[in-house]
């Protein structure tokens, strides 16, 4: 009599079990990605005597001191507005220039299209540490040497490609008949895509800003070579420079990177829905 119902109790069951192992997998995985920032957070808040010292796990006594000295007492909020008008200034440049670039090769009948993006794509492979030394003499001719023009022109070049790839592919996947409309009403090719393209493609666009923004951003290679002073060092720099010629203060370092962690995450927070909206864009057919 009570086979019926352990047959159909048995598939709930192993949903419920399959379901709570699939939580717990989530678990594992988001811990082990917030853990070296649980860290960090706990390392900030922590006095100097018990830095060196484990247990106890979290601190008994709470202190700011480290964030007192970051934001207070060294350089850093200088280095956090270089590095905001840095990743601005690159990412307005490389999403504007990439963007106009994008729309022609996925509209206009330009011939070799396939052989642009893959030159594109060859120069974005290039590593930094291959063209930096002809990068620094460029900029010391130019007399940009030192100078916040220098880091964010280099910011915008080699993250180029990216966008031009990214929004390419975002582009051709918009209905190719709202454009043709467009040019039917009497639209020309640029007036077409600044009063149709761009606002459809607005989730694309915020994707490509968003990539943009958080590679100029971490990058450190090119801002540590072209800058030489508290005045032009960007945030990533700032922070690798913070350890003293005797001991690593290892506290400051970790309220240091939160503080500049913050910026891009509240970013991603804040287009979250943008971004899913773009990167599933190319998953349906329009």
């Amino acid at each position: 009599m009570d086979r019926p119902n352990d047959q159909a109790g048995s598939p709930m069951m192993n949903g419920l079990r399959a379901r709570g192992l699939t939580v717990g997998v989530l678990l594992v995985v988001g811990l082990f990605c917030l853990g070296p920032v649980l860290w960090q957070a706990v390392t900030s808040i922590k006095p100097d005597q018990d830095l060196v010292r484990l247990p106890p796990l979290f601190p008994e006594h709470v202190t700011g001191v480290h964030y007192d000295r970051v934001l207070l007492k060294s350089s850093l909020p200088r280095s956090l507005a270089n590095s905001m008008i840095v990743a601005a200034s690159a990412t307005v440049t490389a999403i504007v220039v990439g963007a106009f670039c994008a729309f022609a090769l996925a509209r206009l009948p330009i011939t070799g299209k396939s052989v642009i993006l893959g030159v594109a794509l060859v120069t974005s492979m290039f590593p930094p540490i291959a063209v930096i030394s002809p990068l620094y003499l460029l900029m010391r001719e130019l007399g940009l040497r030192d100078t916040l023009v220098a880091v964010g022109l280099t910011h915008a070049v080699y993250s180029l490609p990216l966008a031009v790839w990214l929004l390419t592919s975002f582009f051709q996947q918009l209905p190719r008949e709202l454009y043709q409309a467009a040019r039917i009403d009497g639209c020309t090719p640029l007036q077409a895509l600044l009063t149709v393209m761009f606002p459809l493609a607005r989730p694309g666009l915020a994707v490509a800003a968003l990539l943009v923004f958080i590679y100029s951003w971490n990058e450190f290679m090119f801002a540590l070579t072209l800058t030489a002073s508290d005045s032009t060092r960007t945030a990533p720099v700032a922070v690798a420079l913070f350890p003293g010629l005797y001991e690593i203060p290892w506290g400051d370092l970790a309220a240091a990177s939160l503080v500049v962690t913050l910026p891009v995450a509240g970013l991603a927070l804040a287009f979250q829905r943008h971004i899913i909206a773009g990167l599933t864009a190319g998953s349906v057919k329009g």
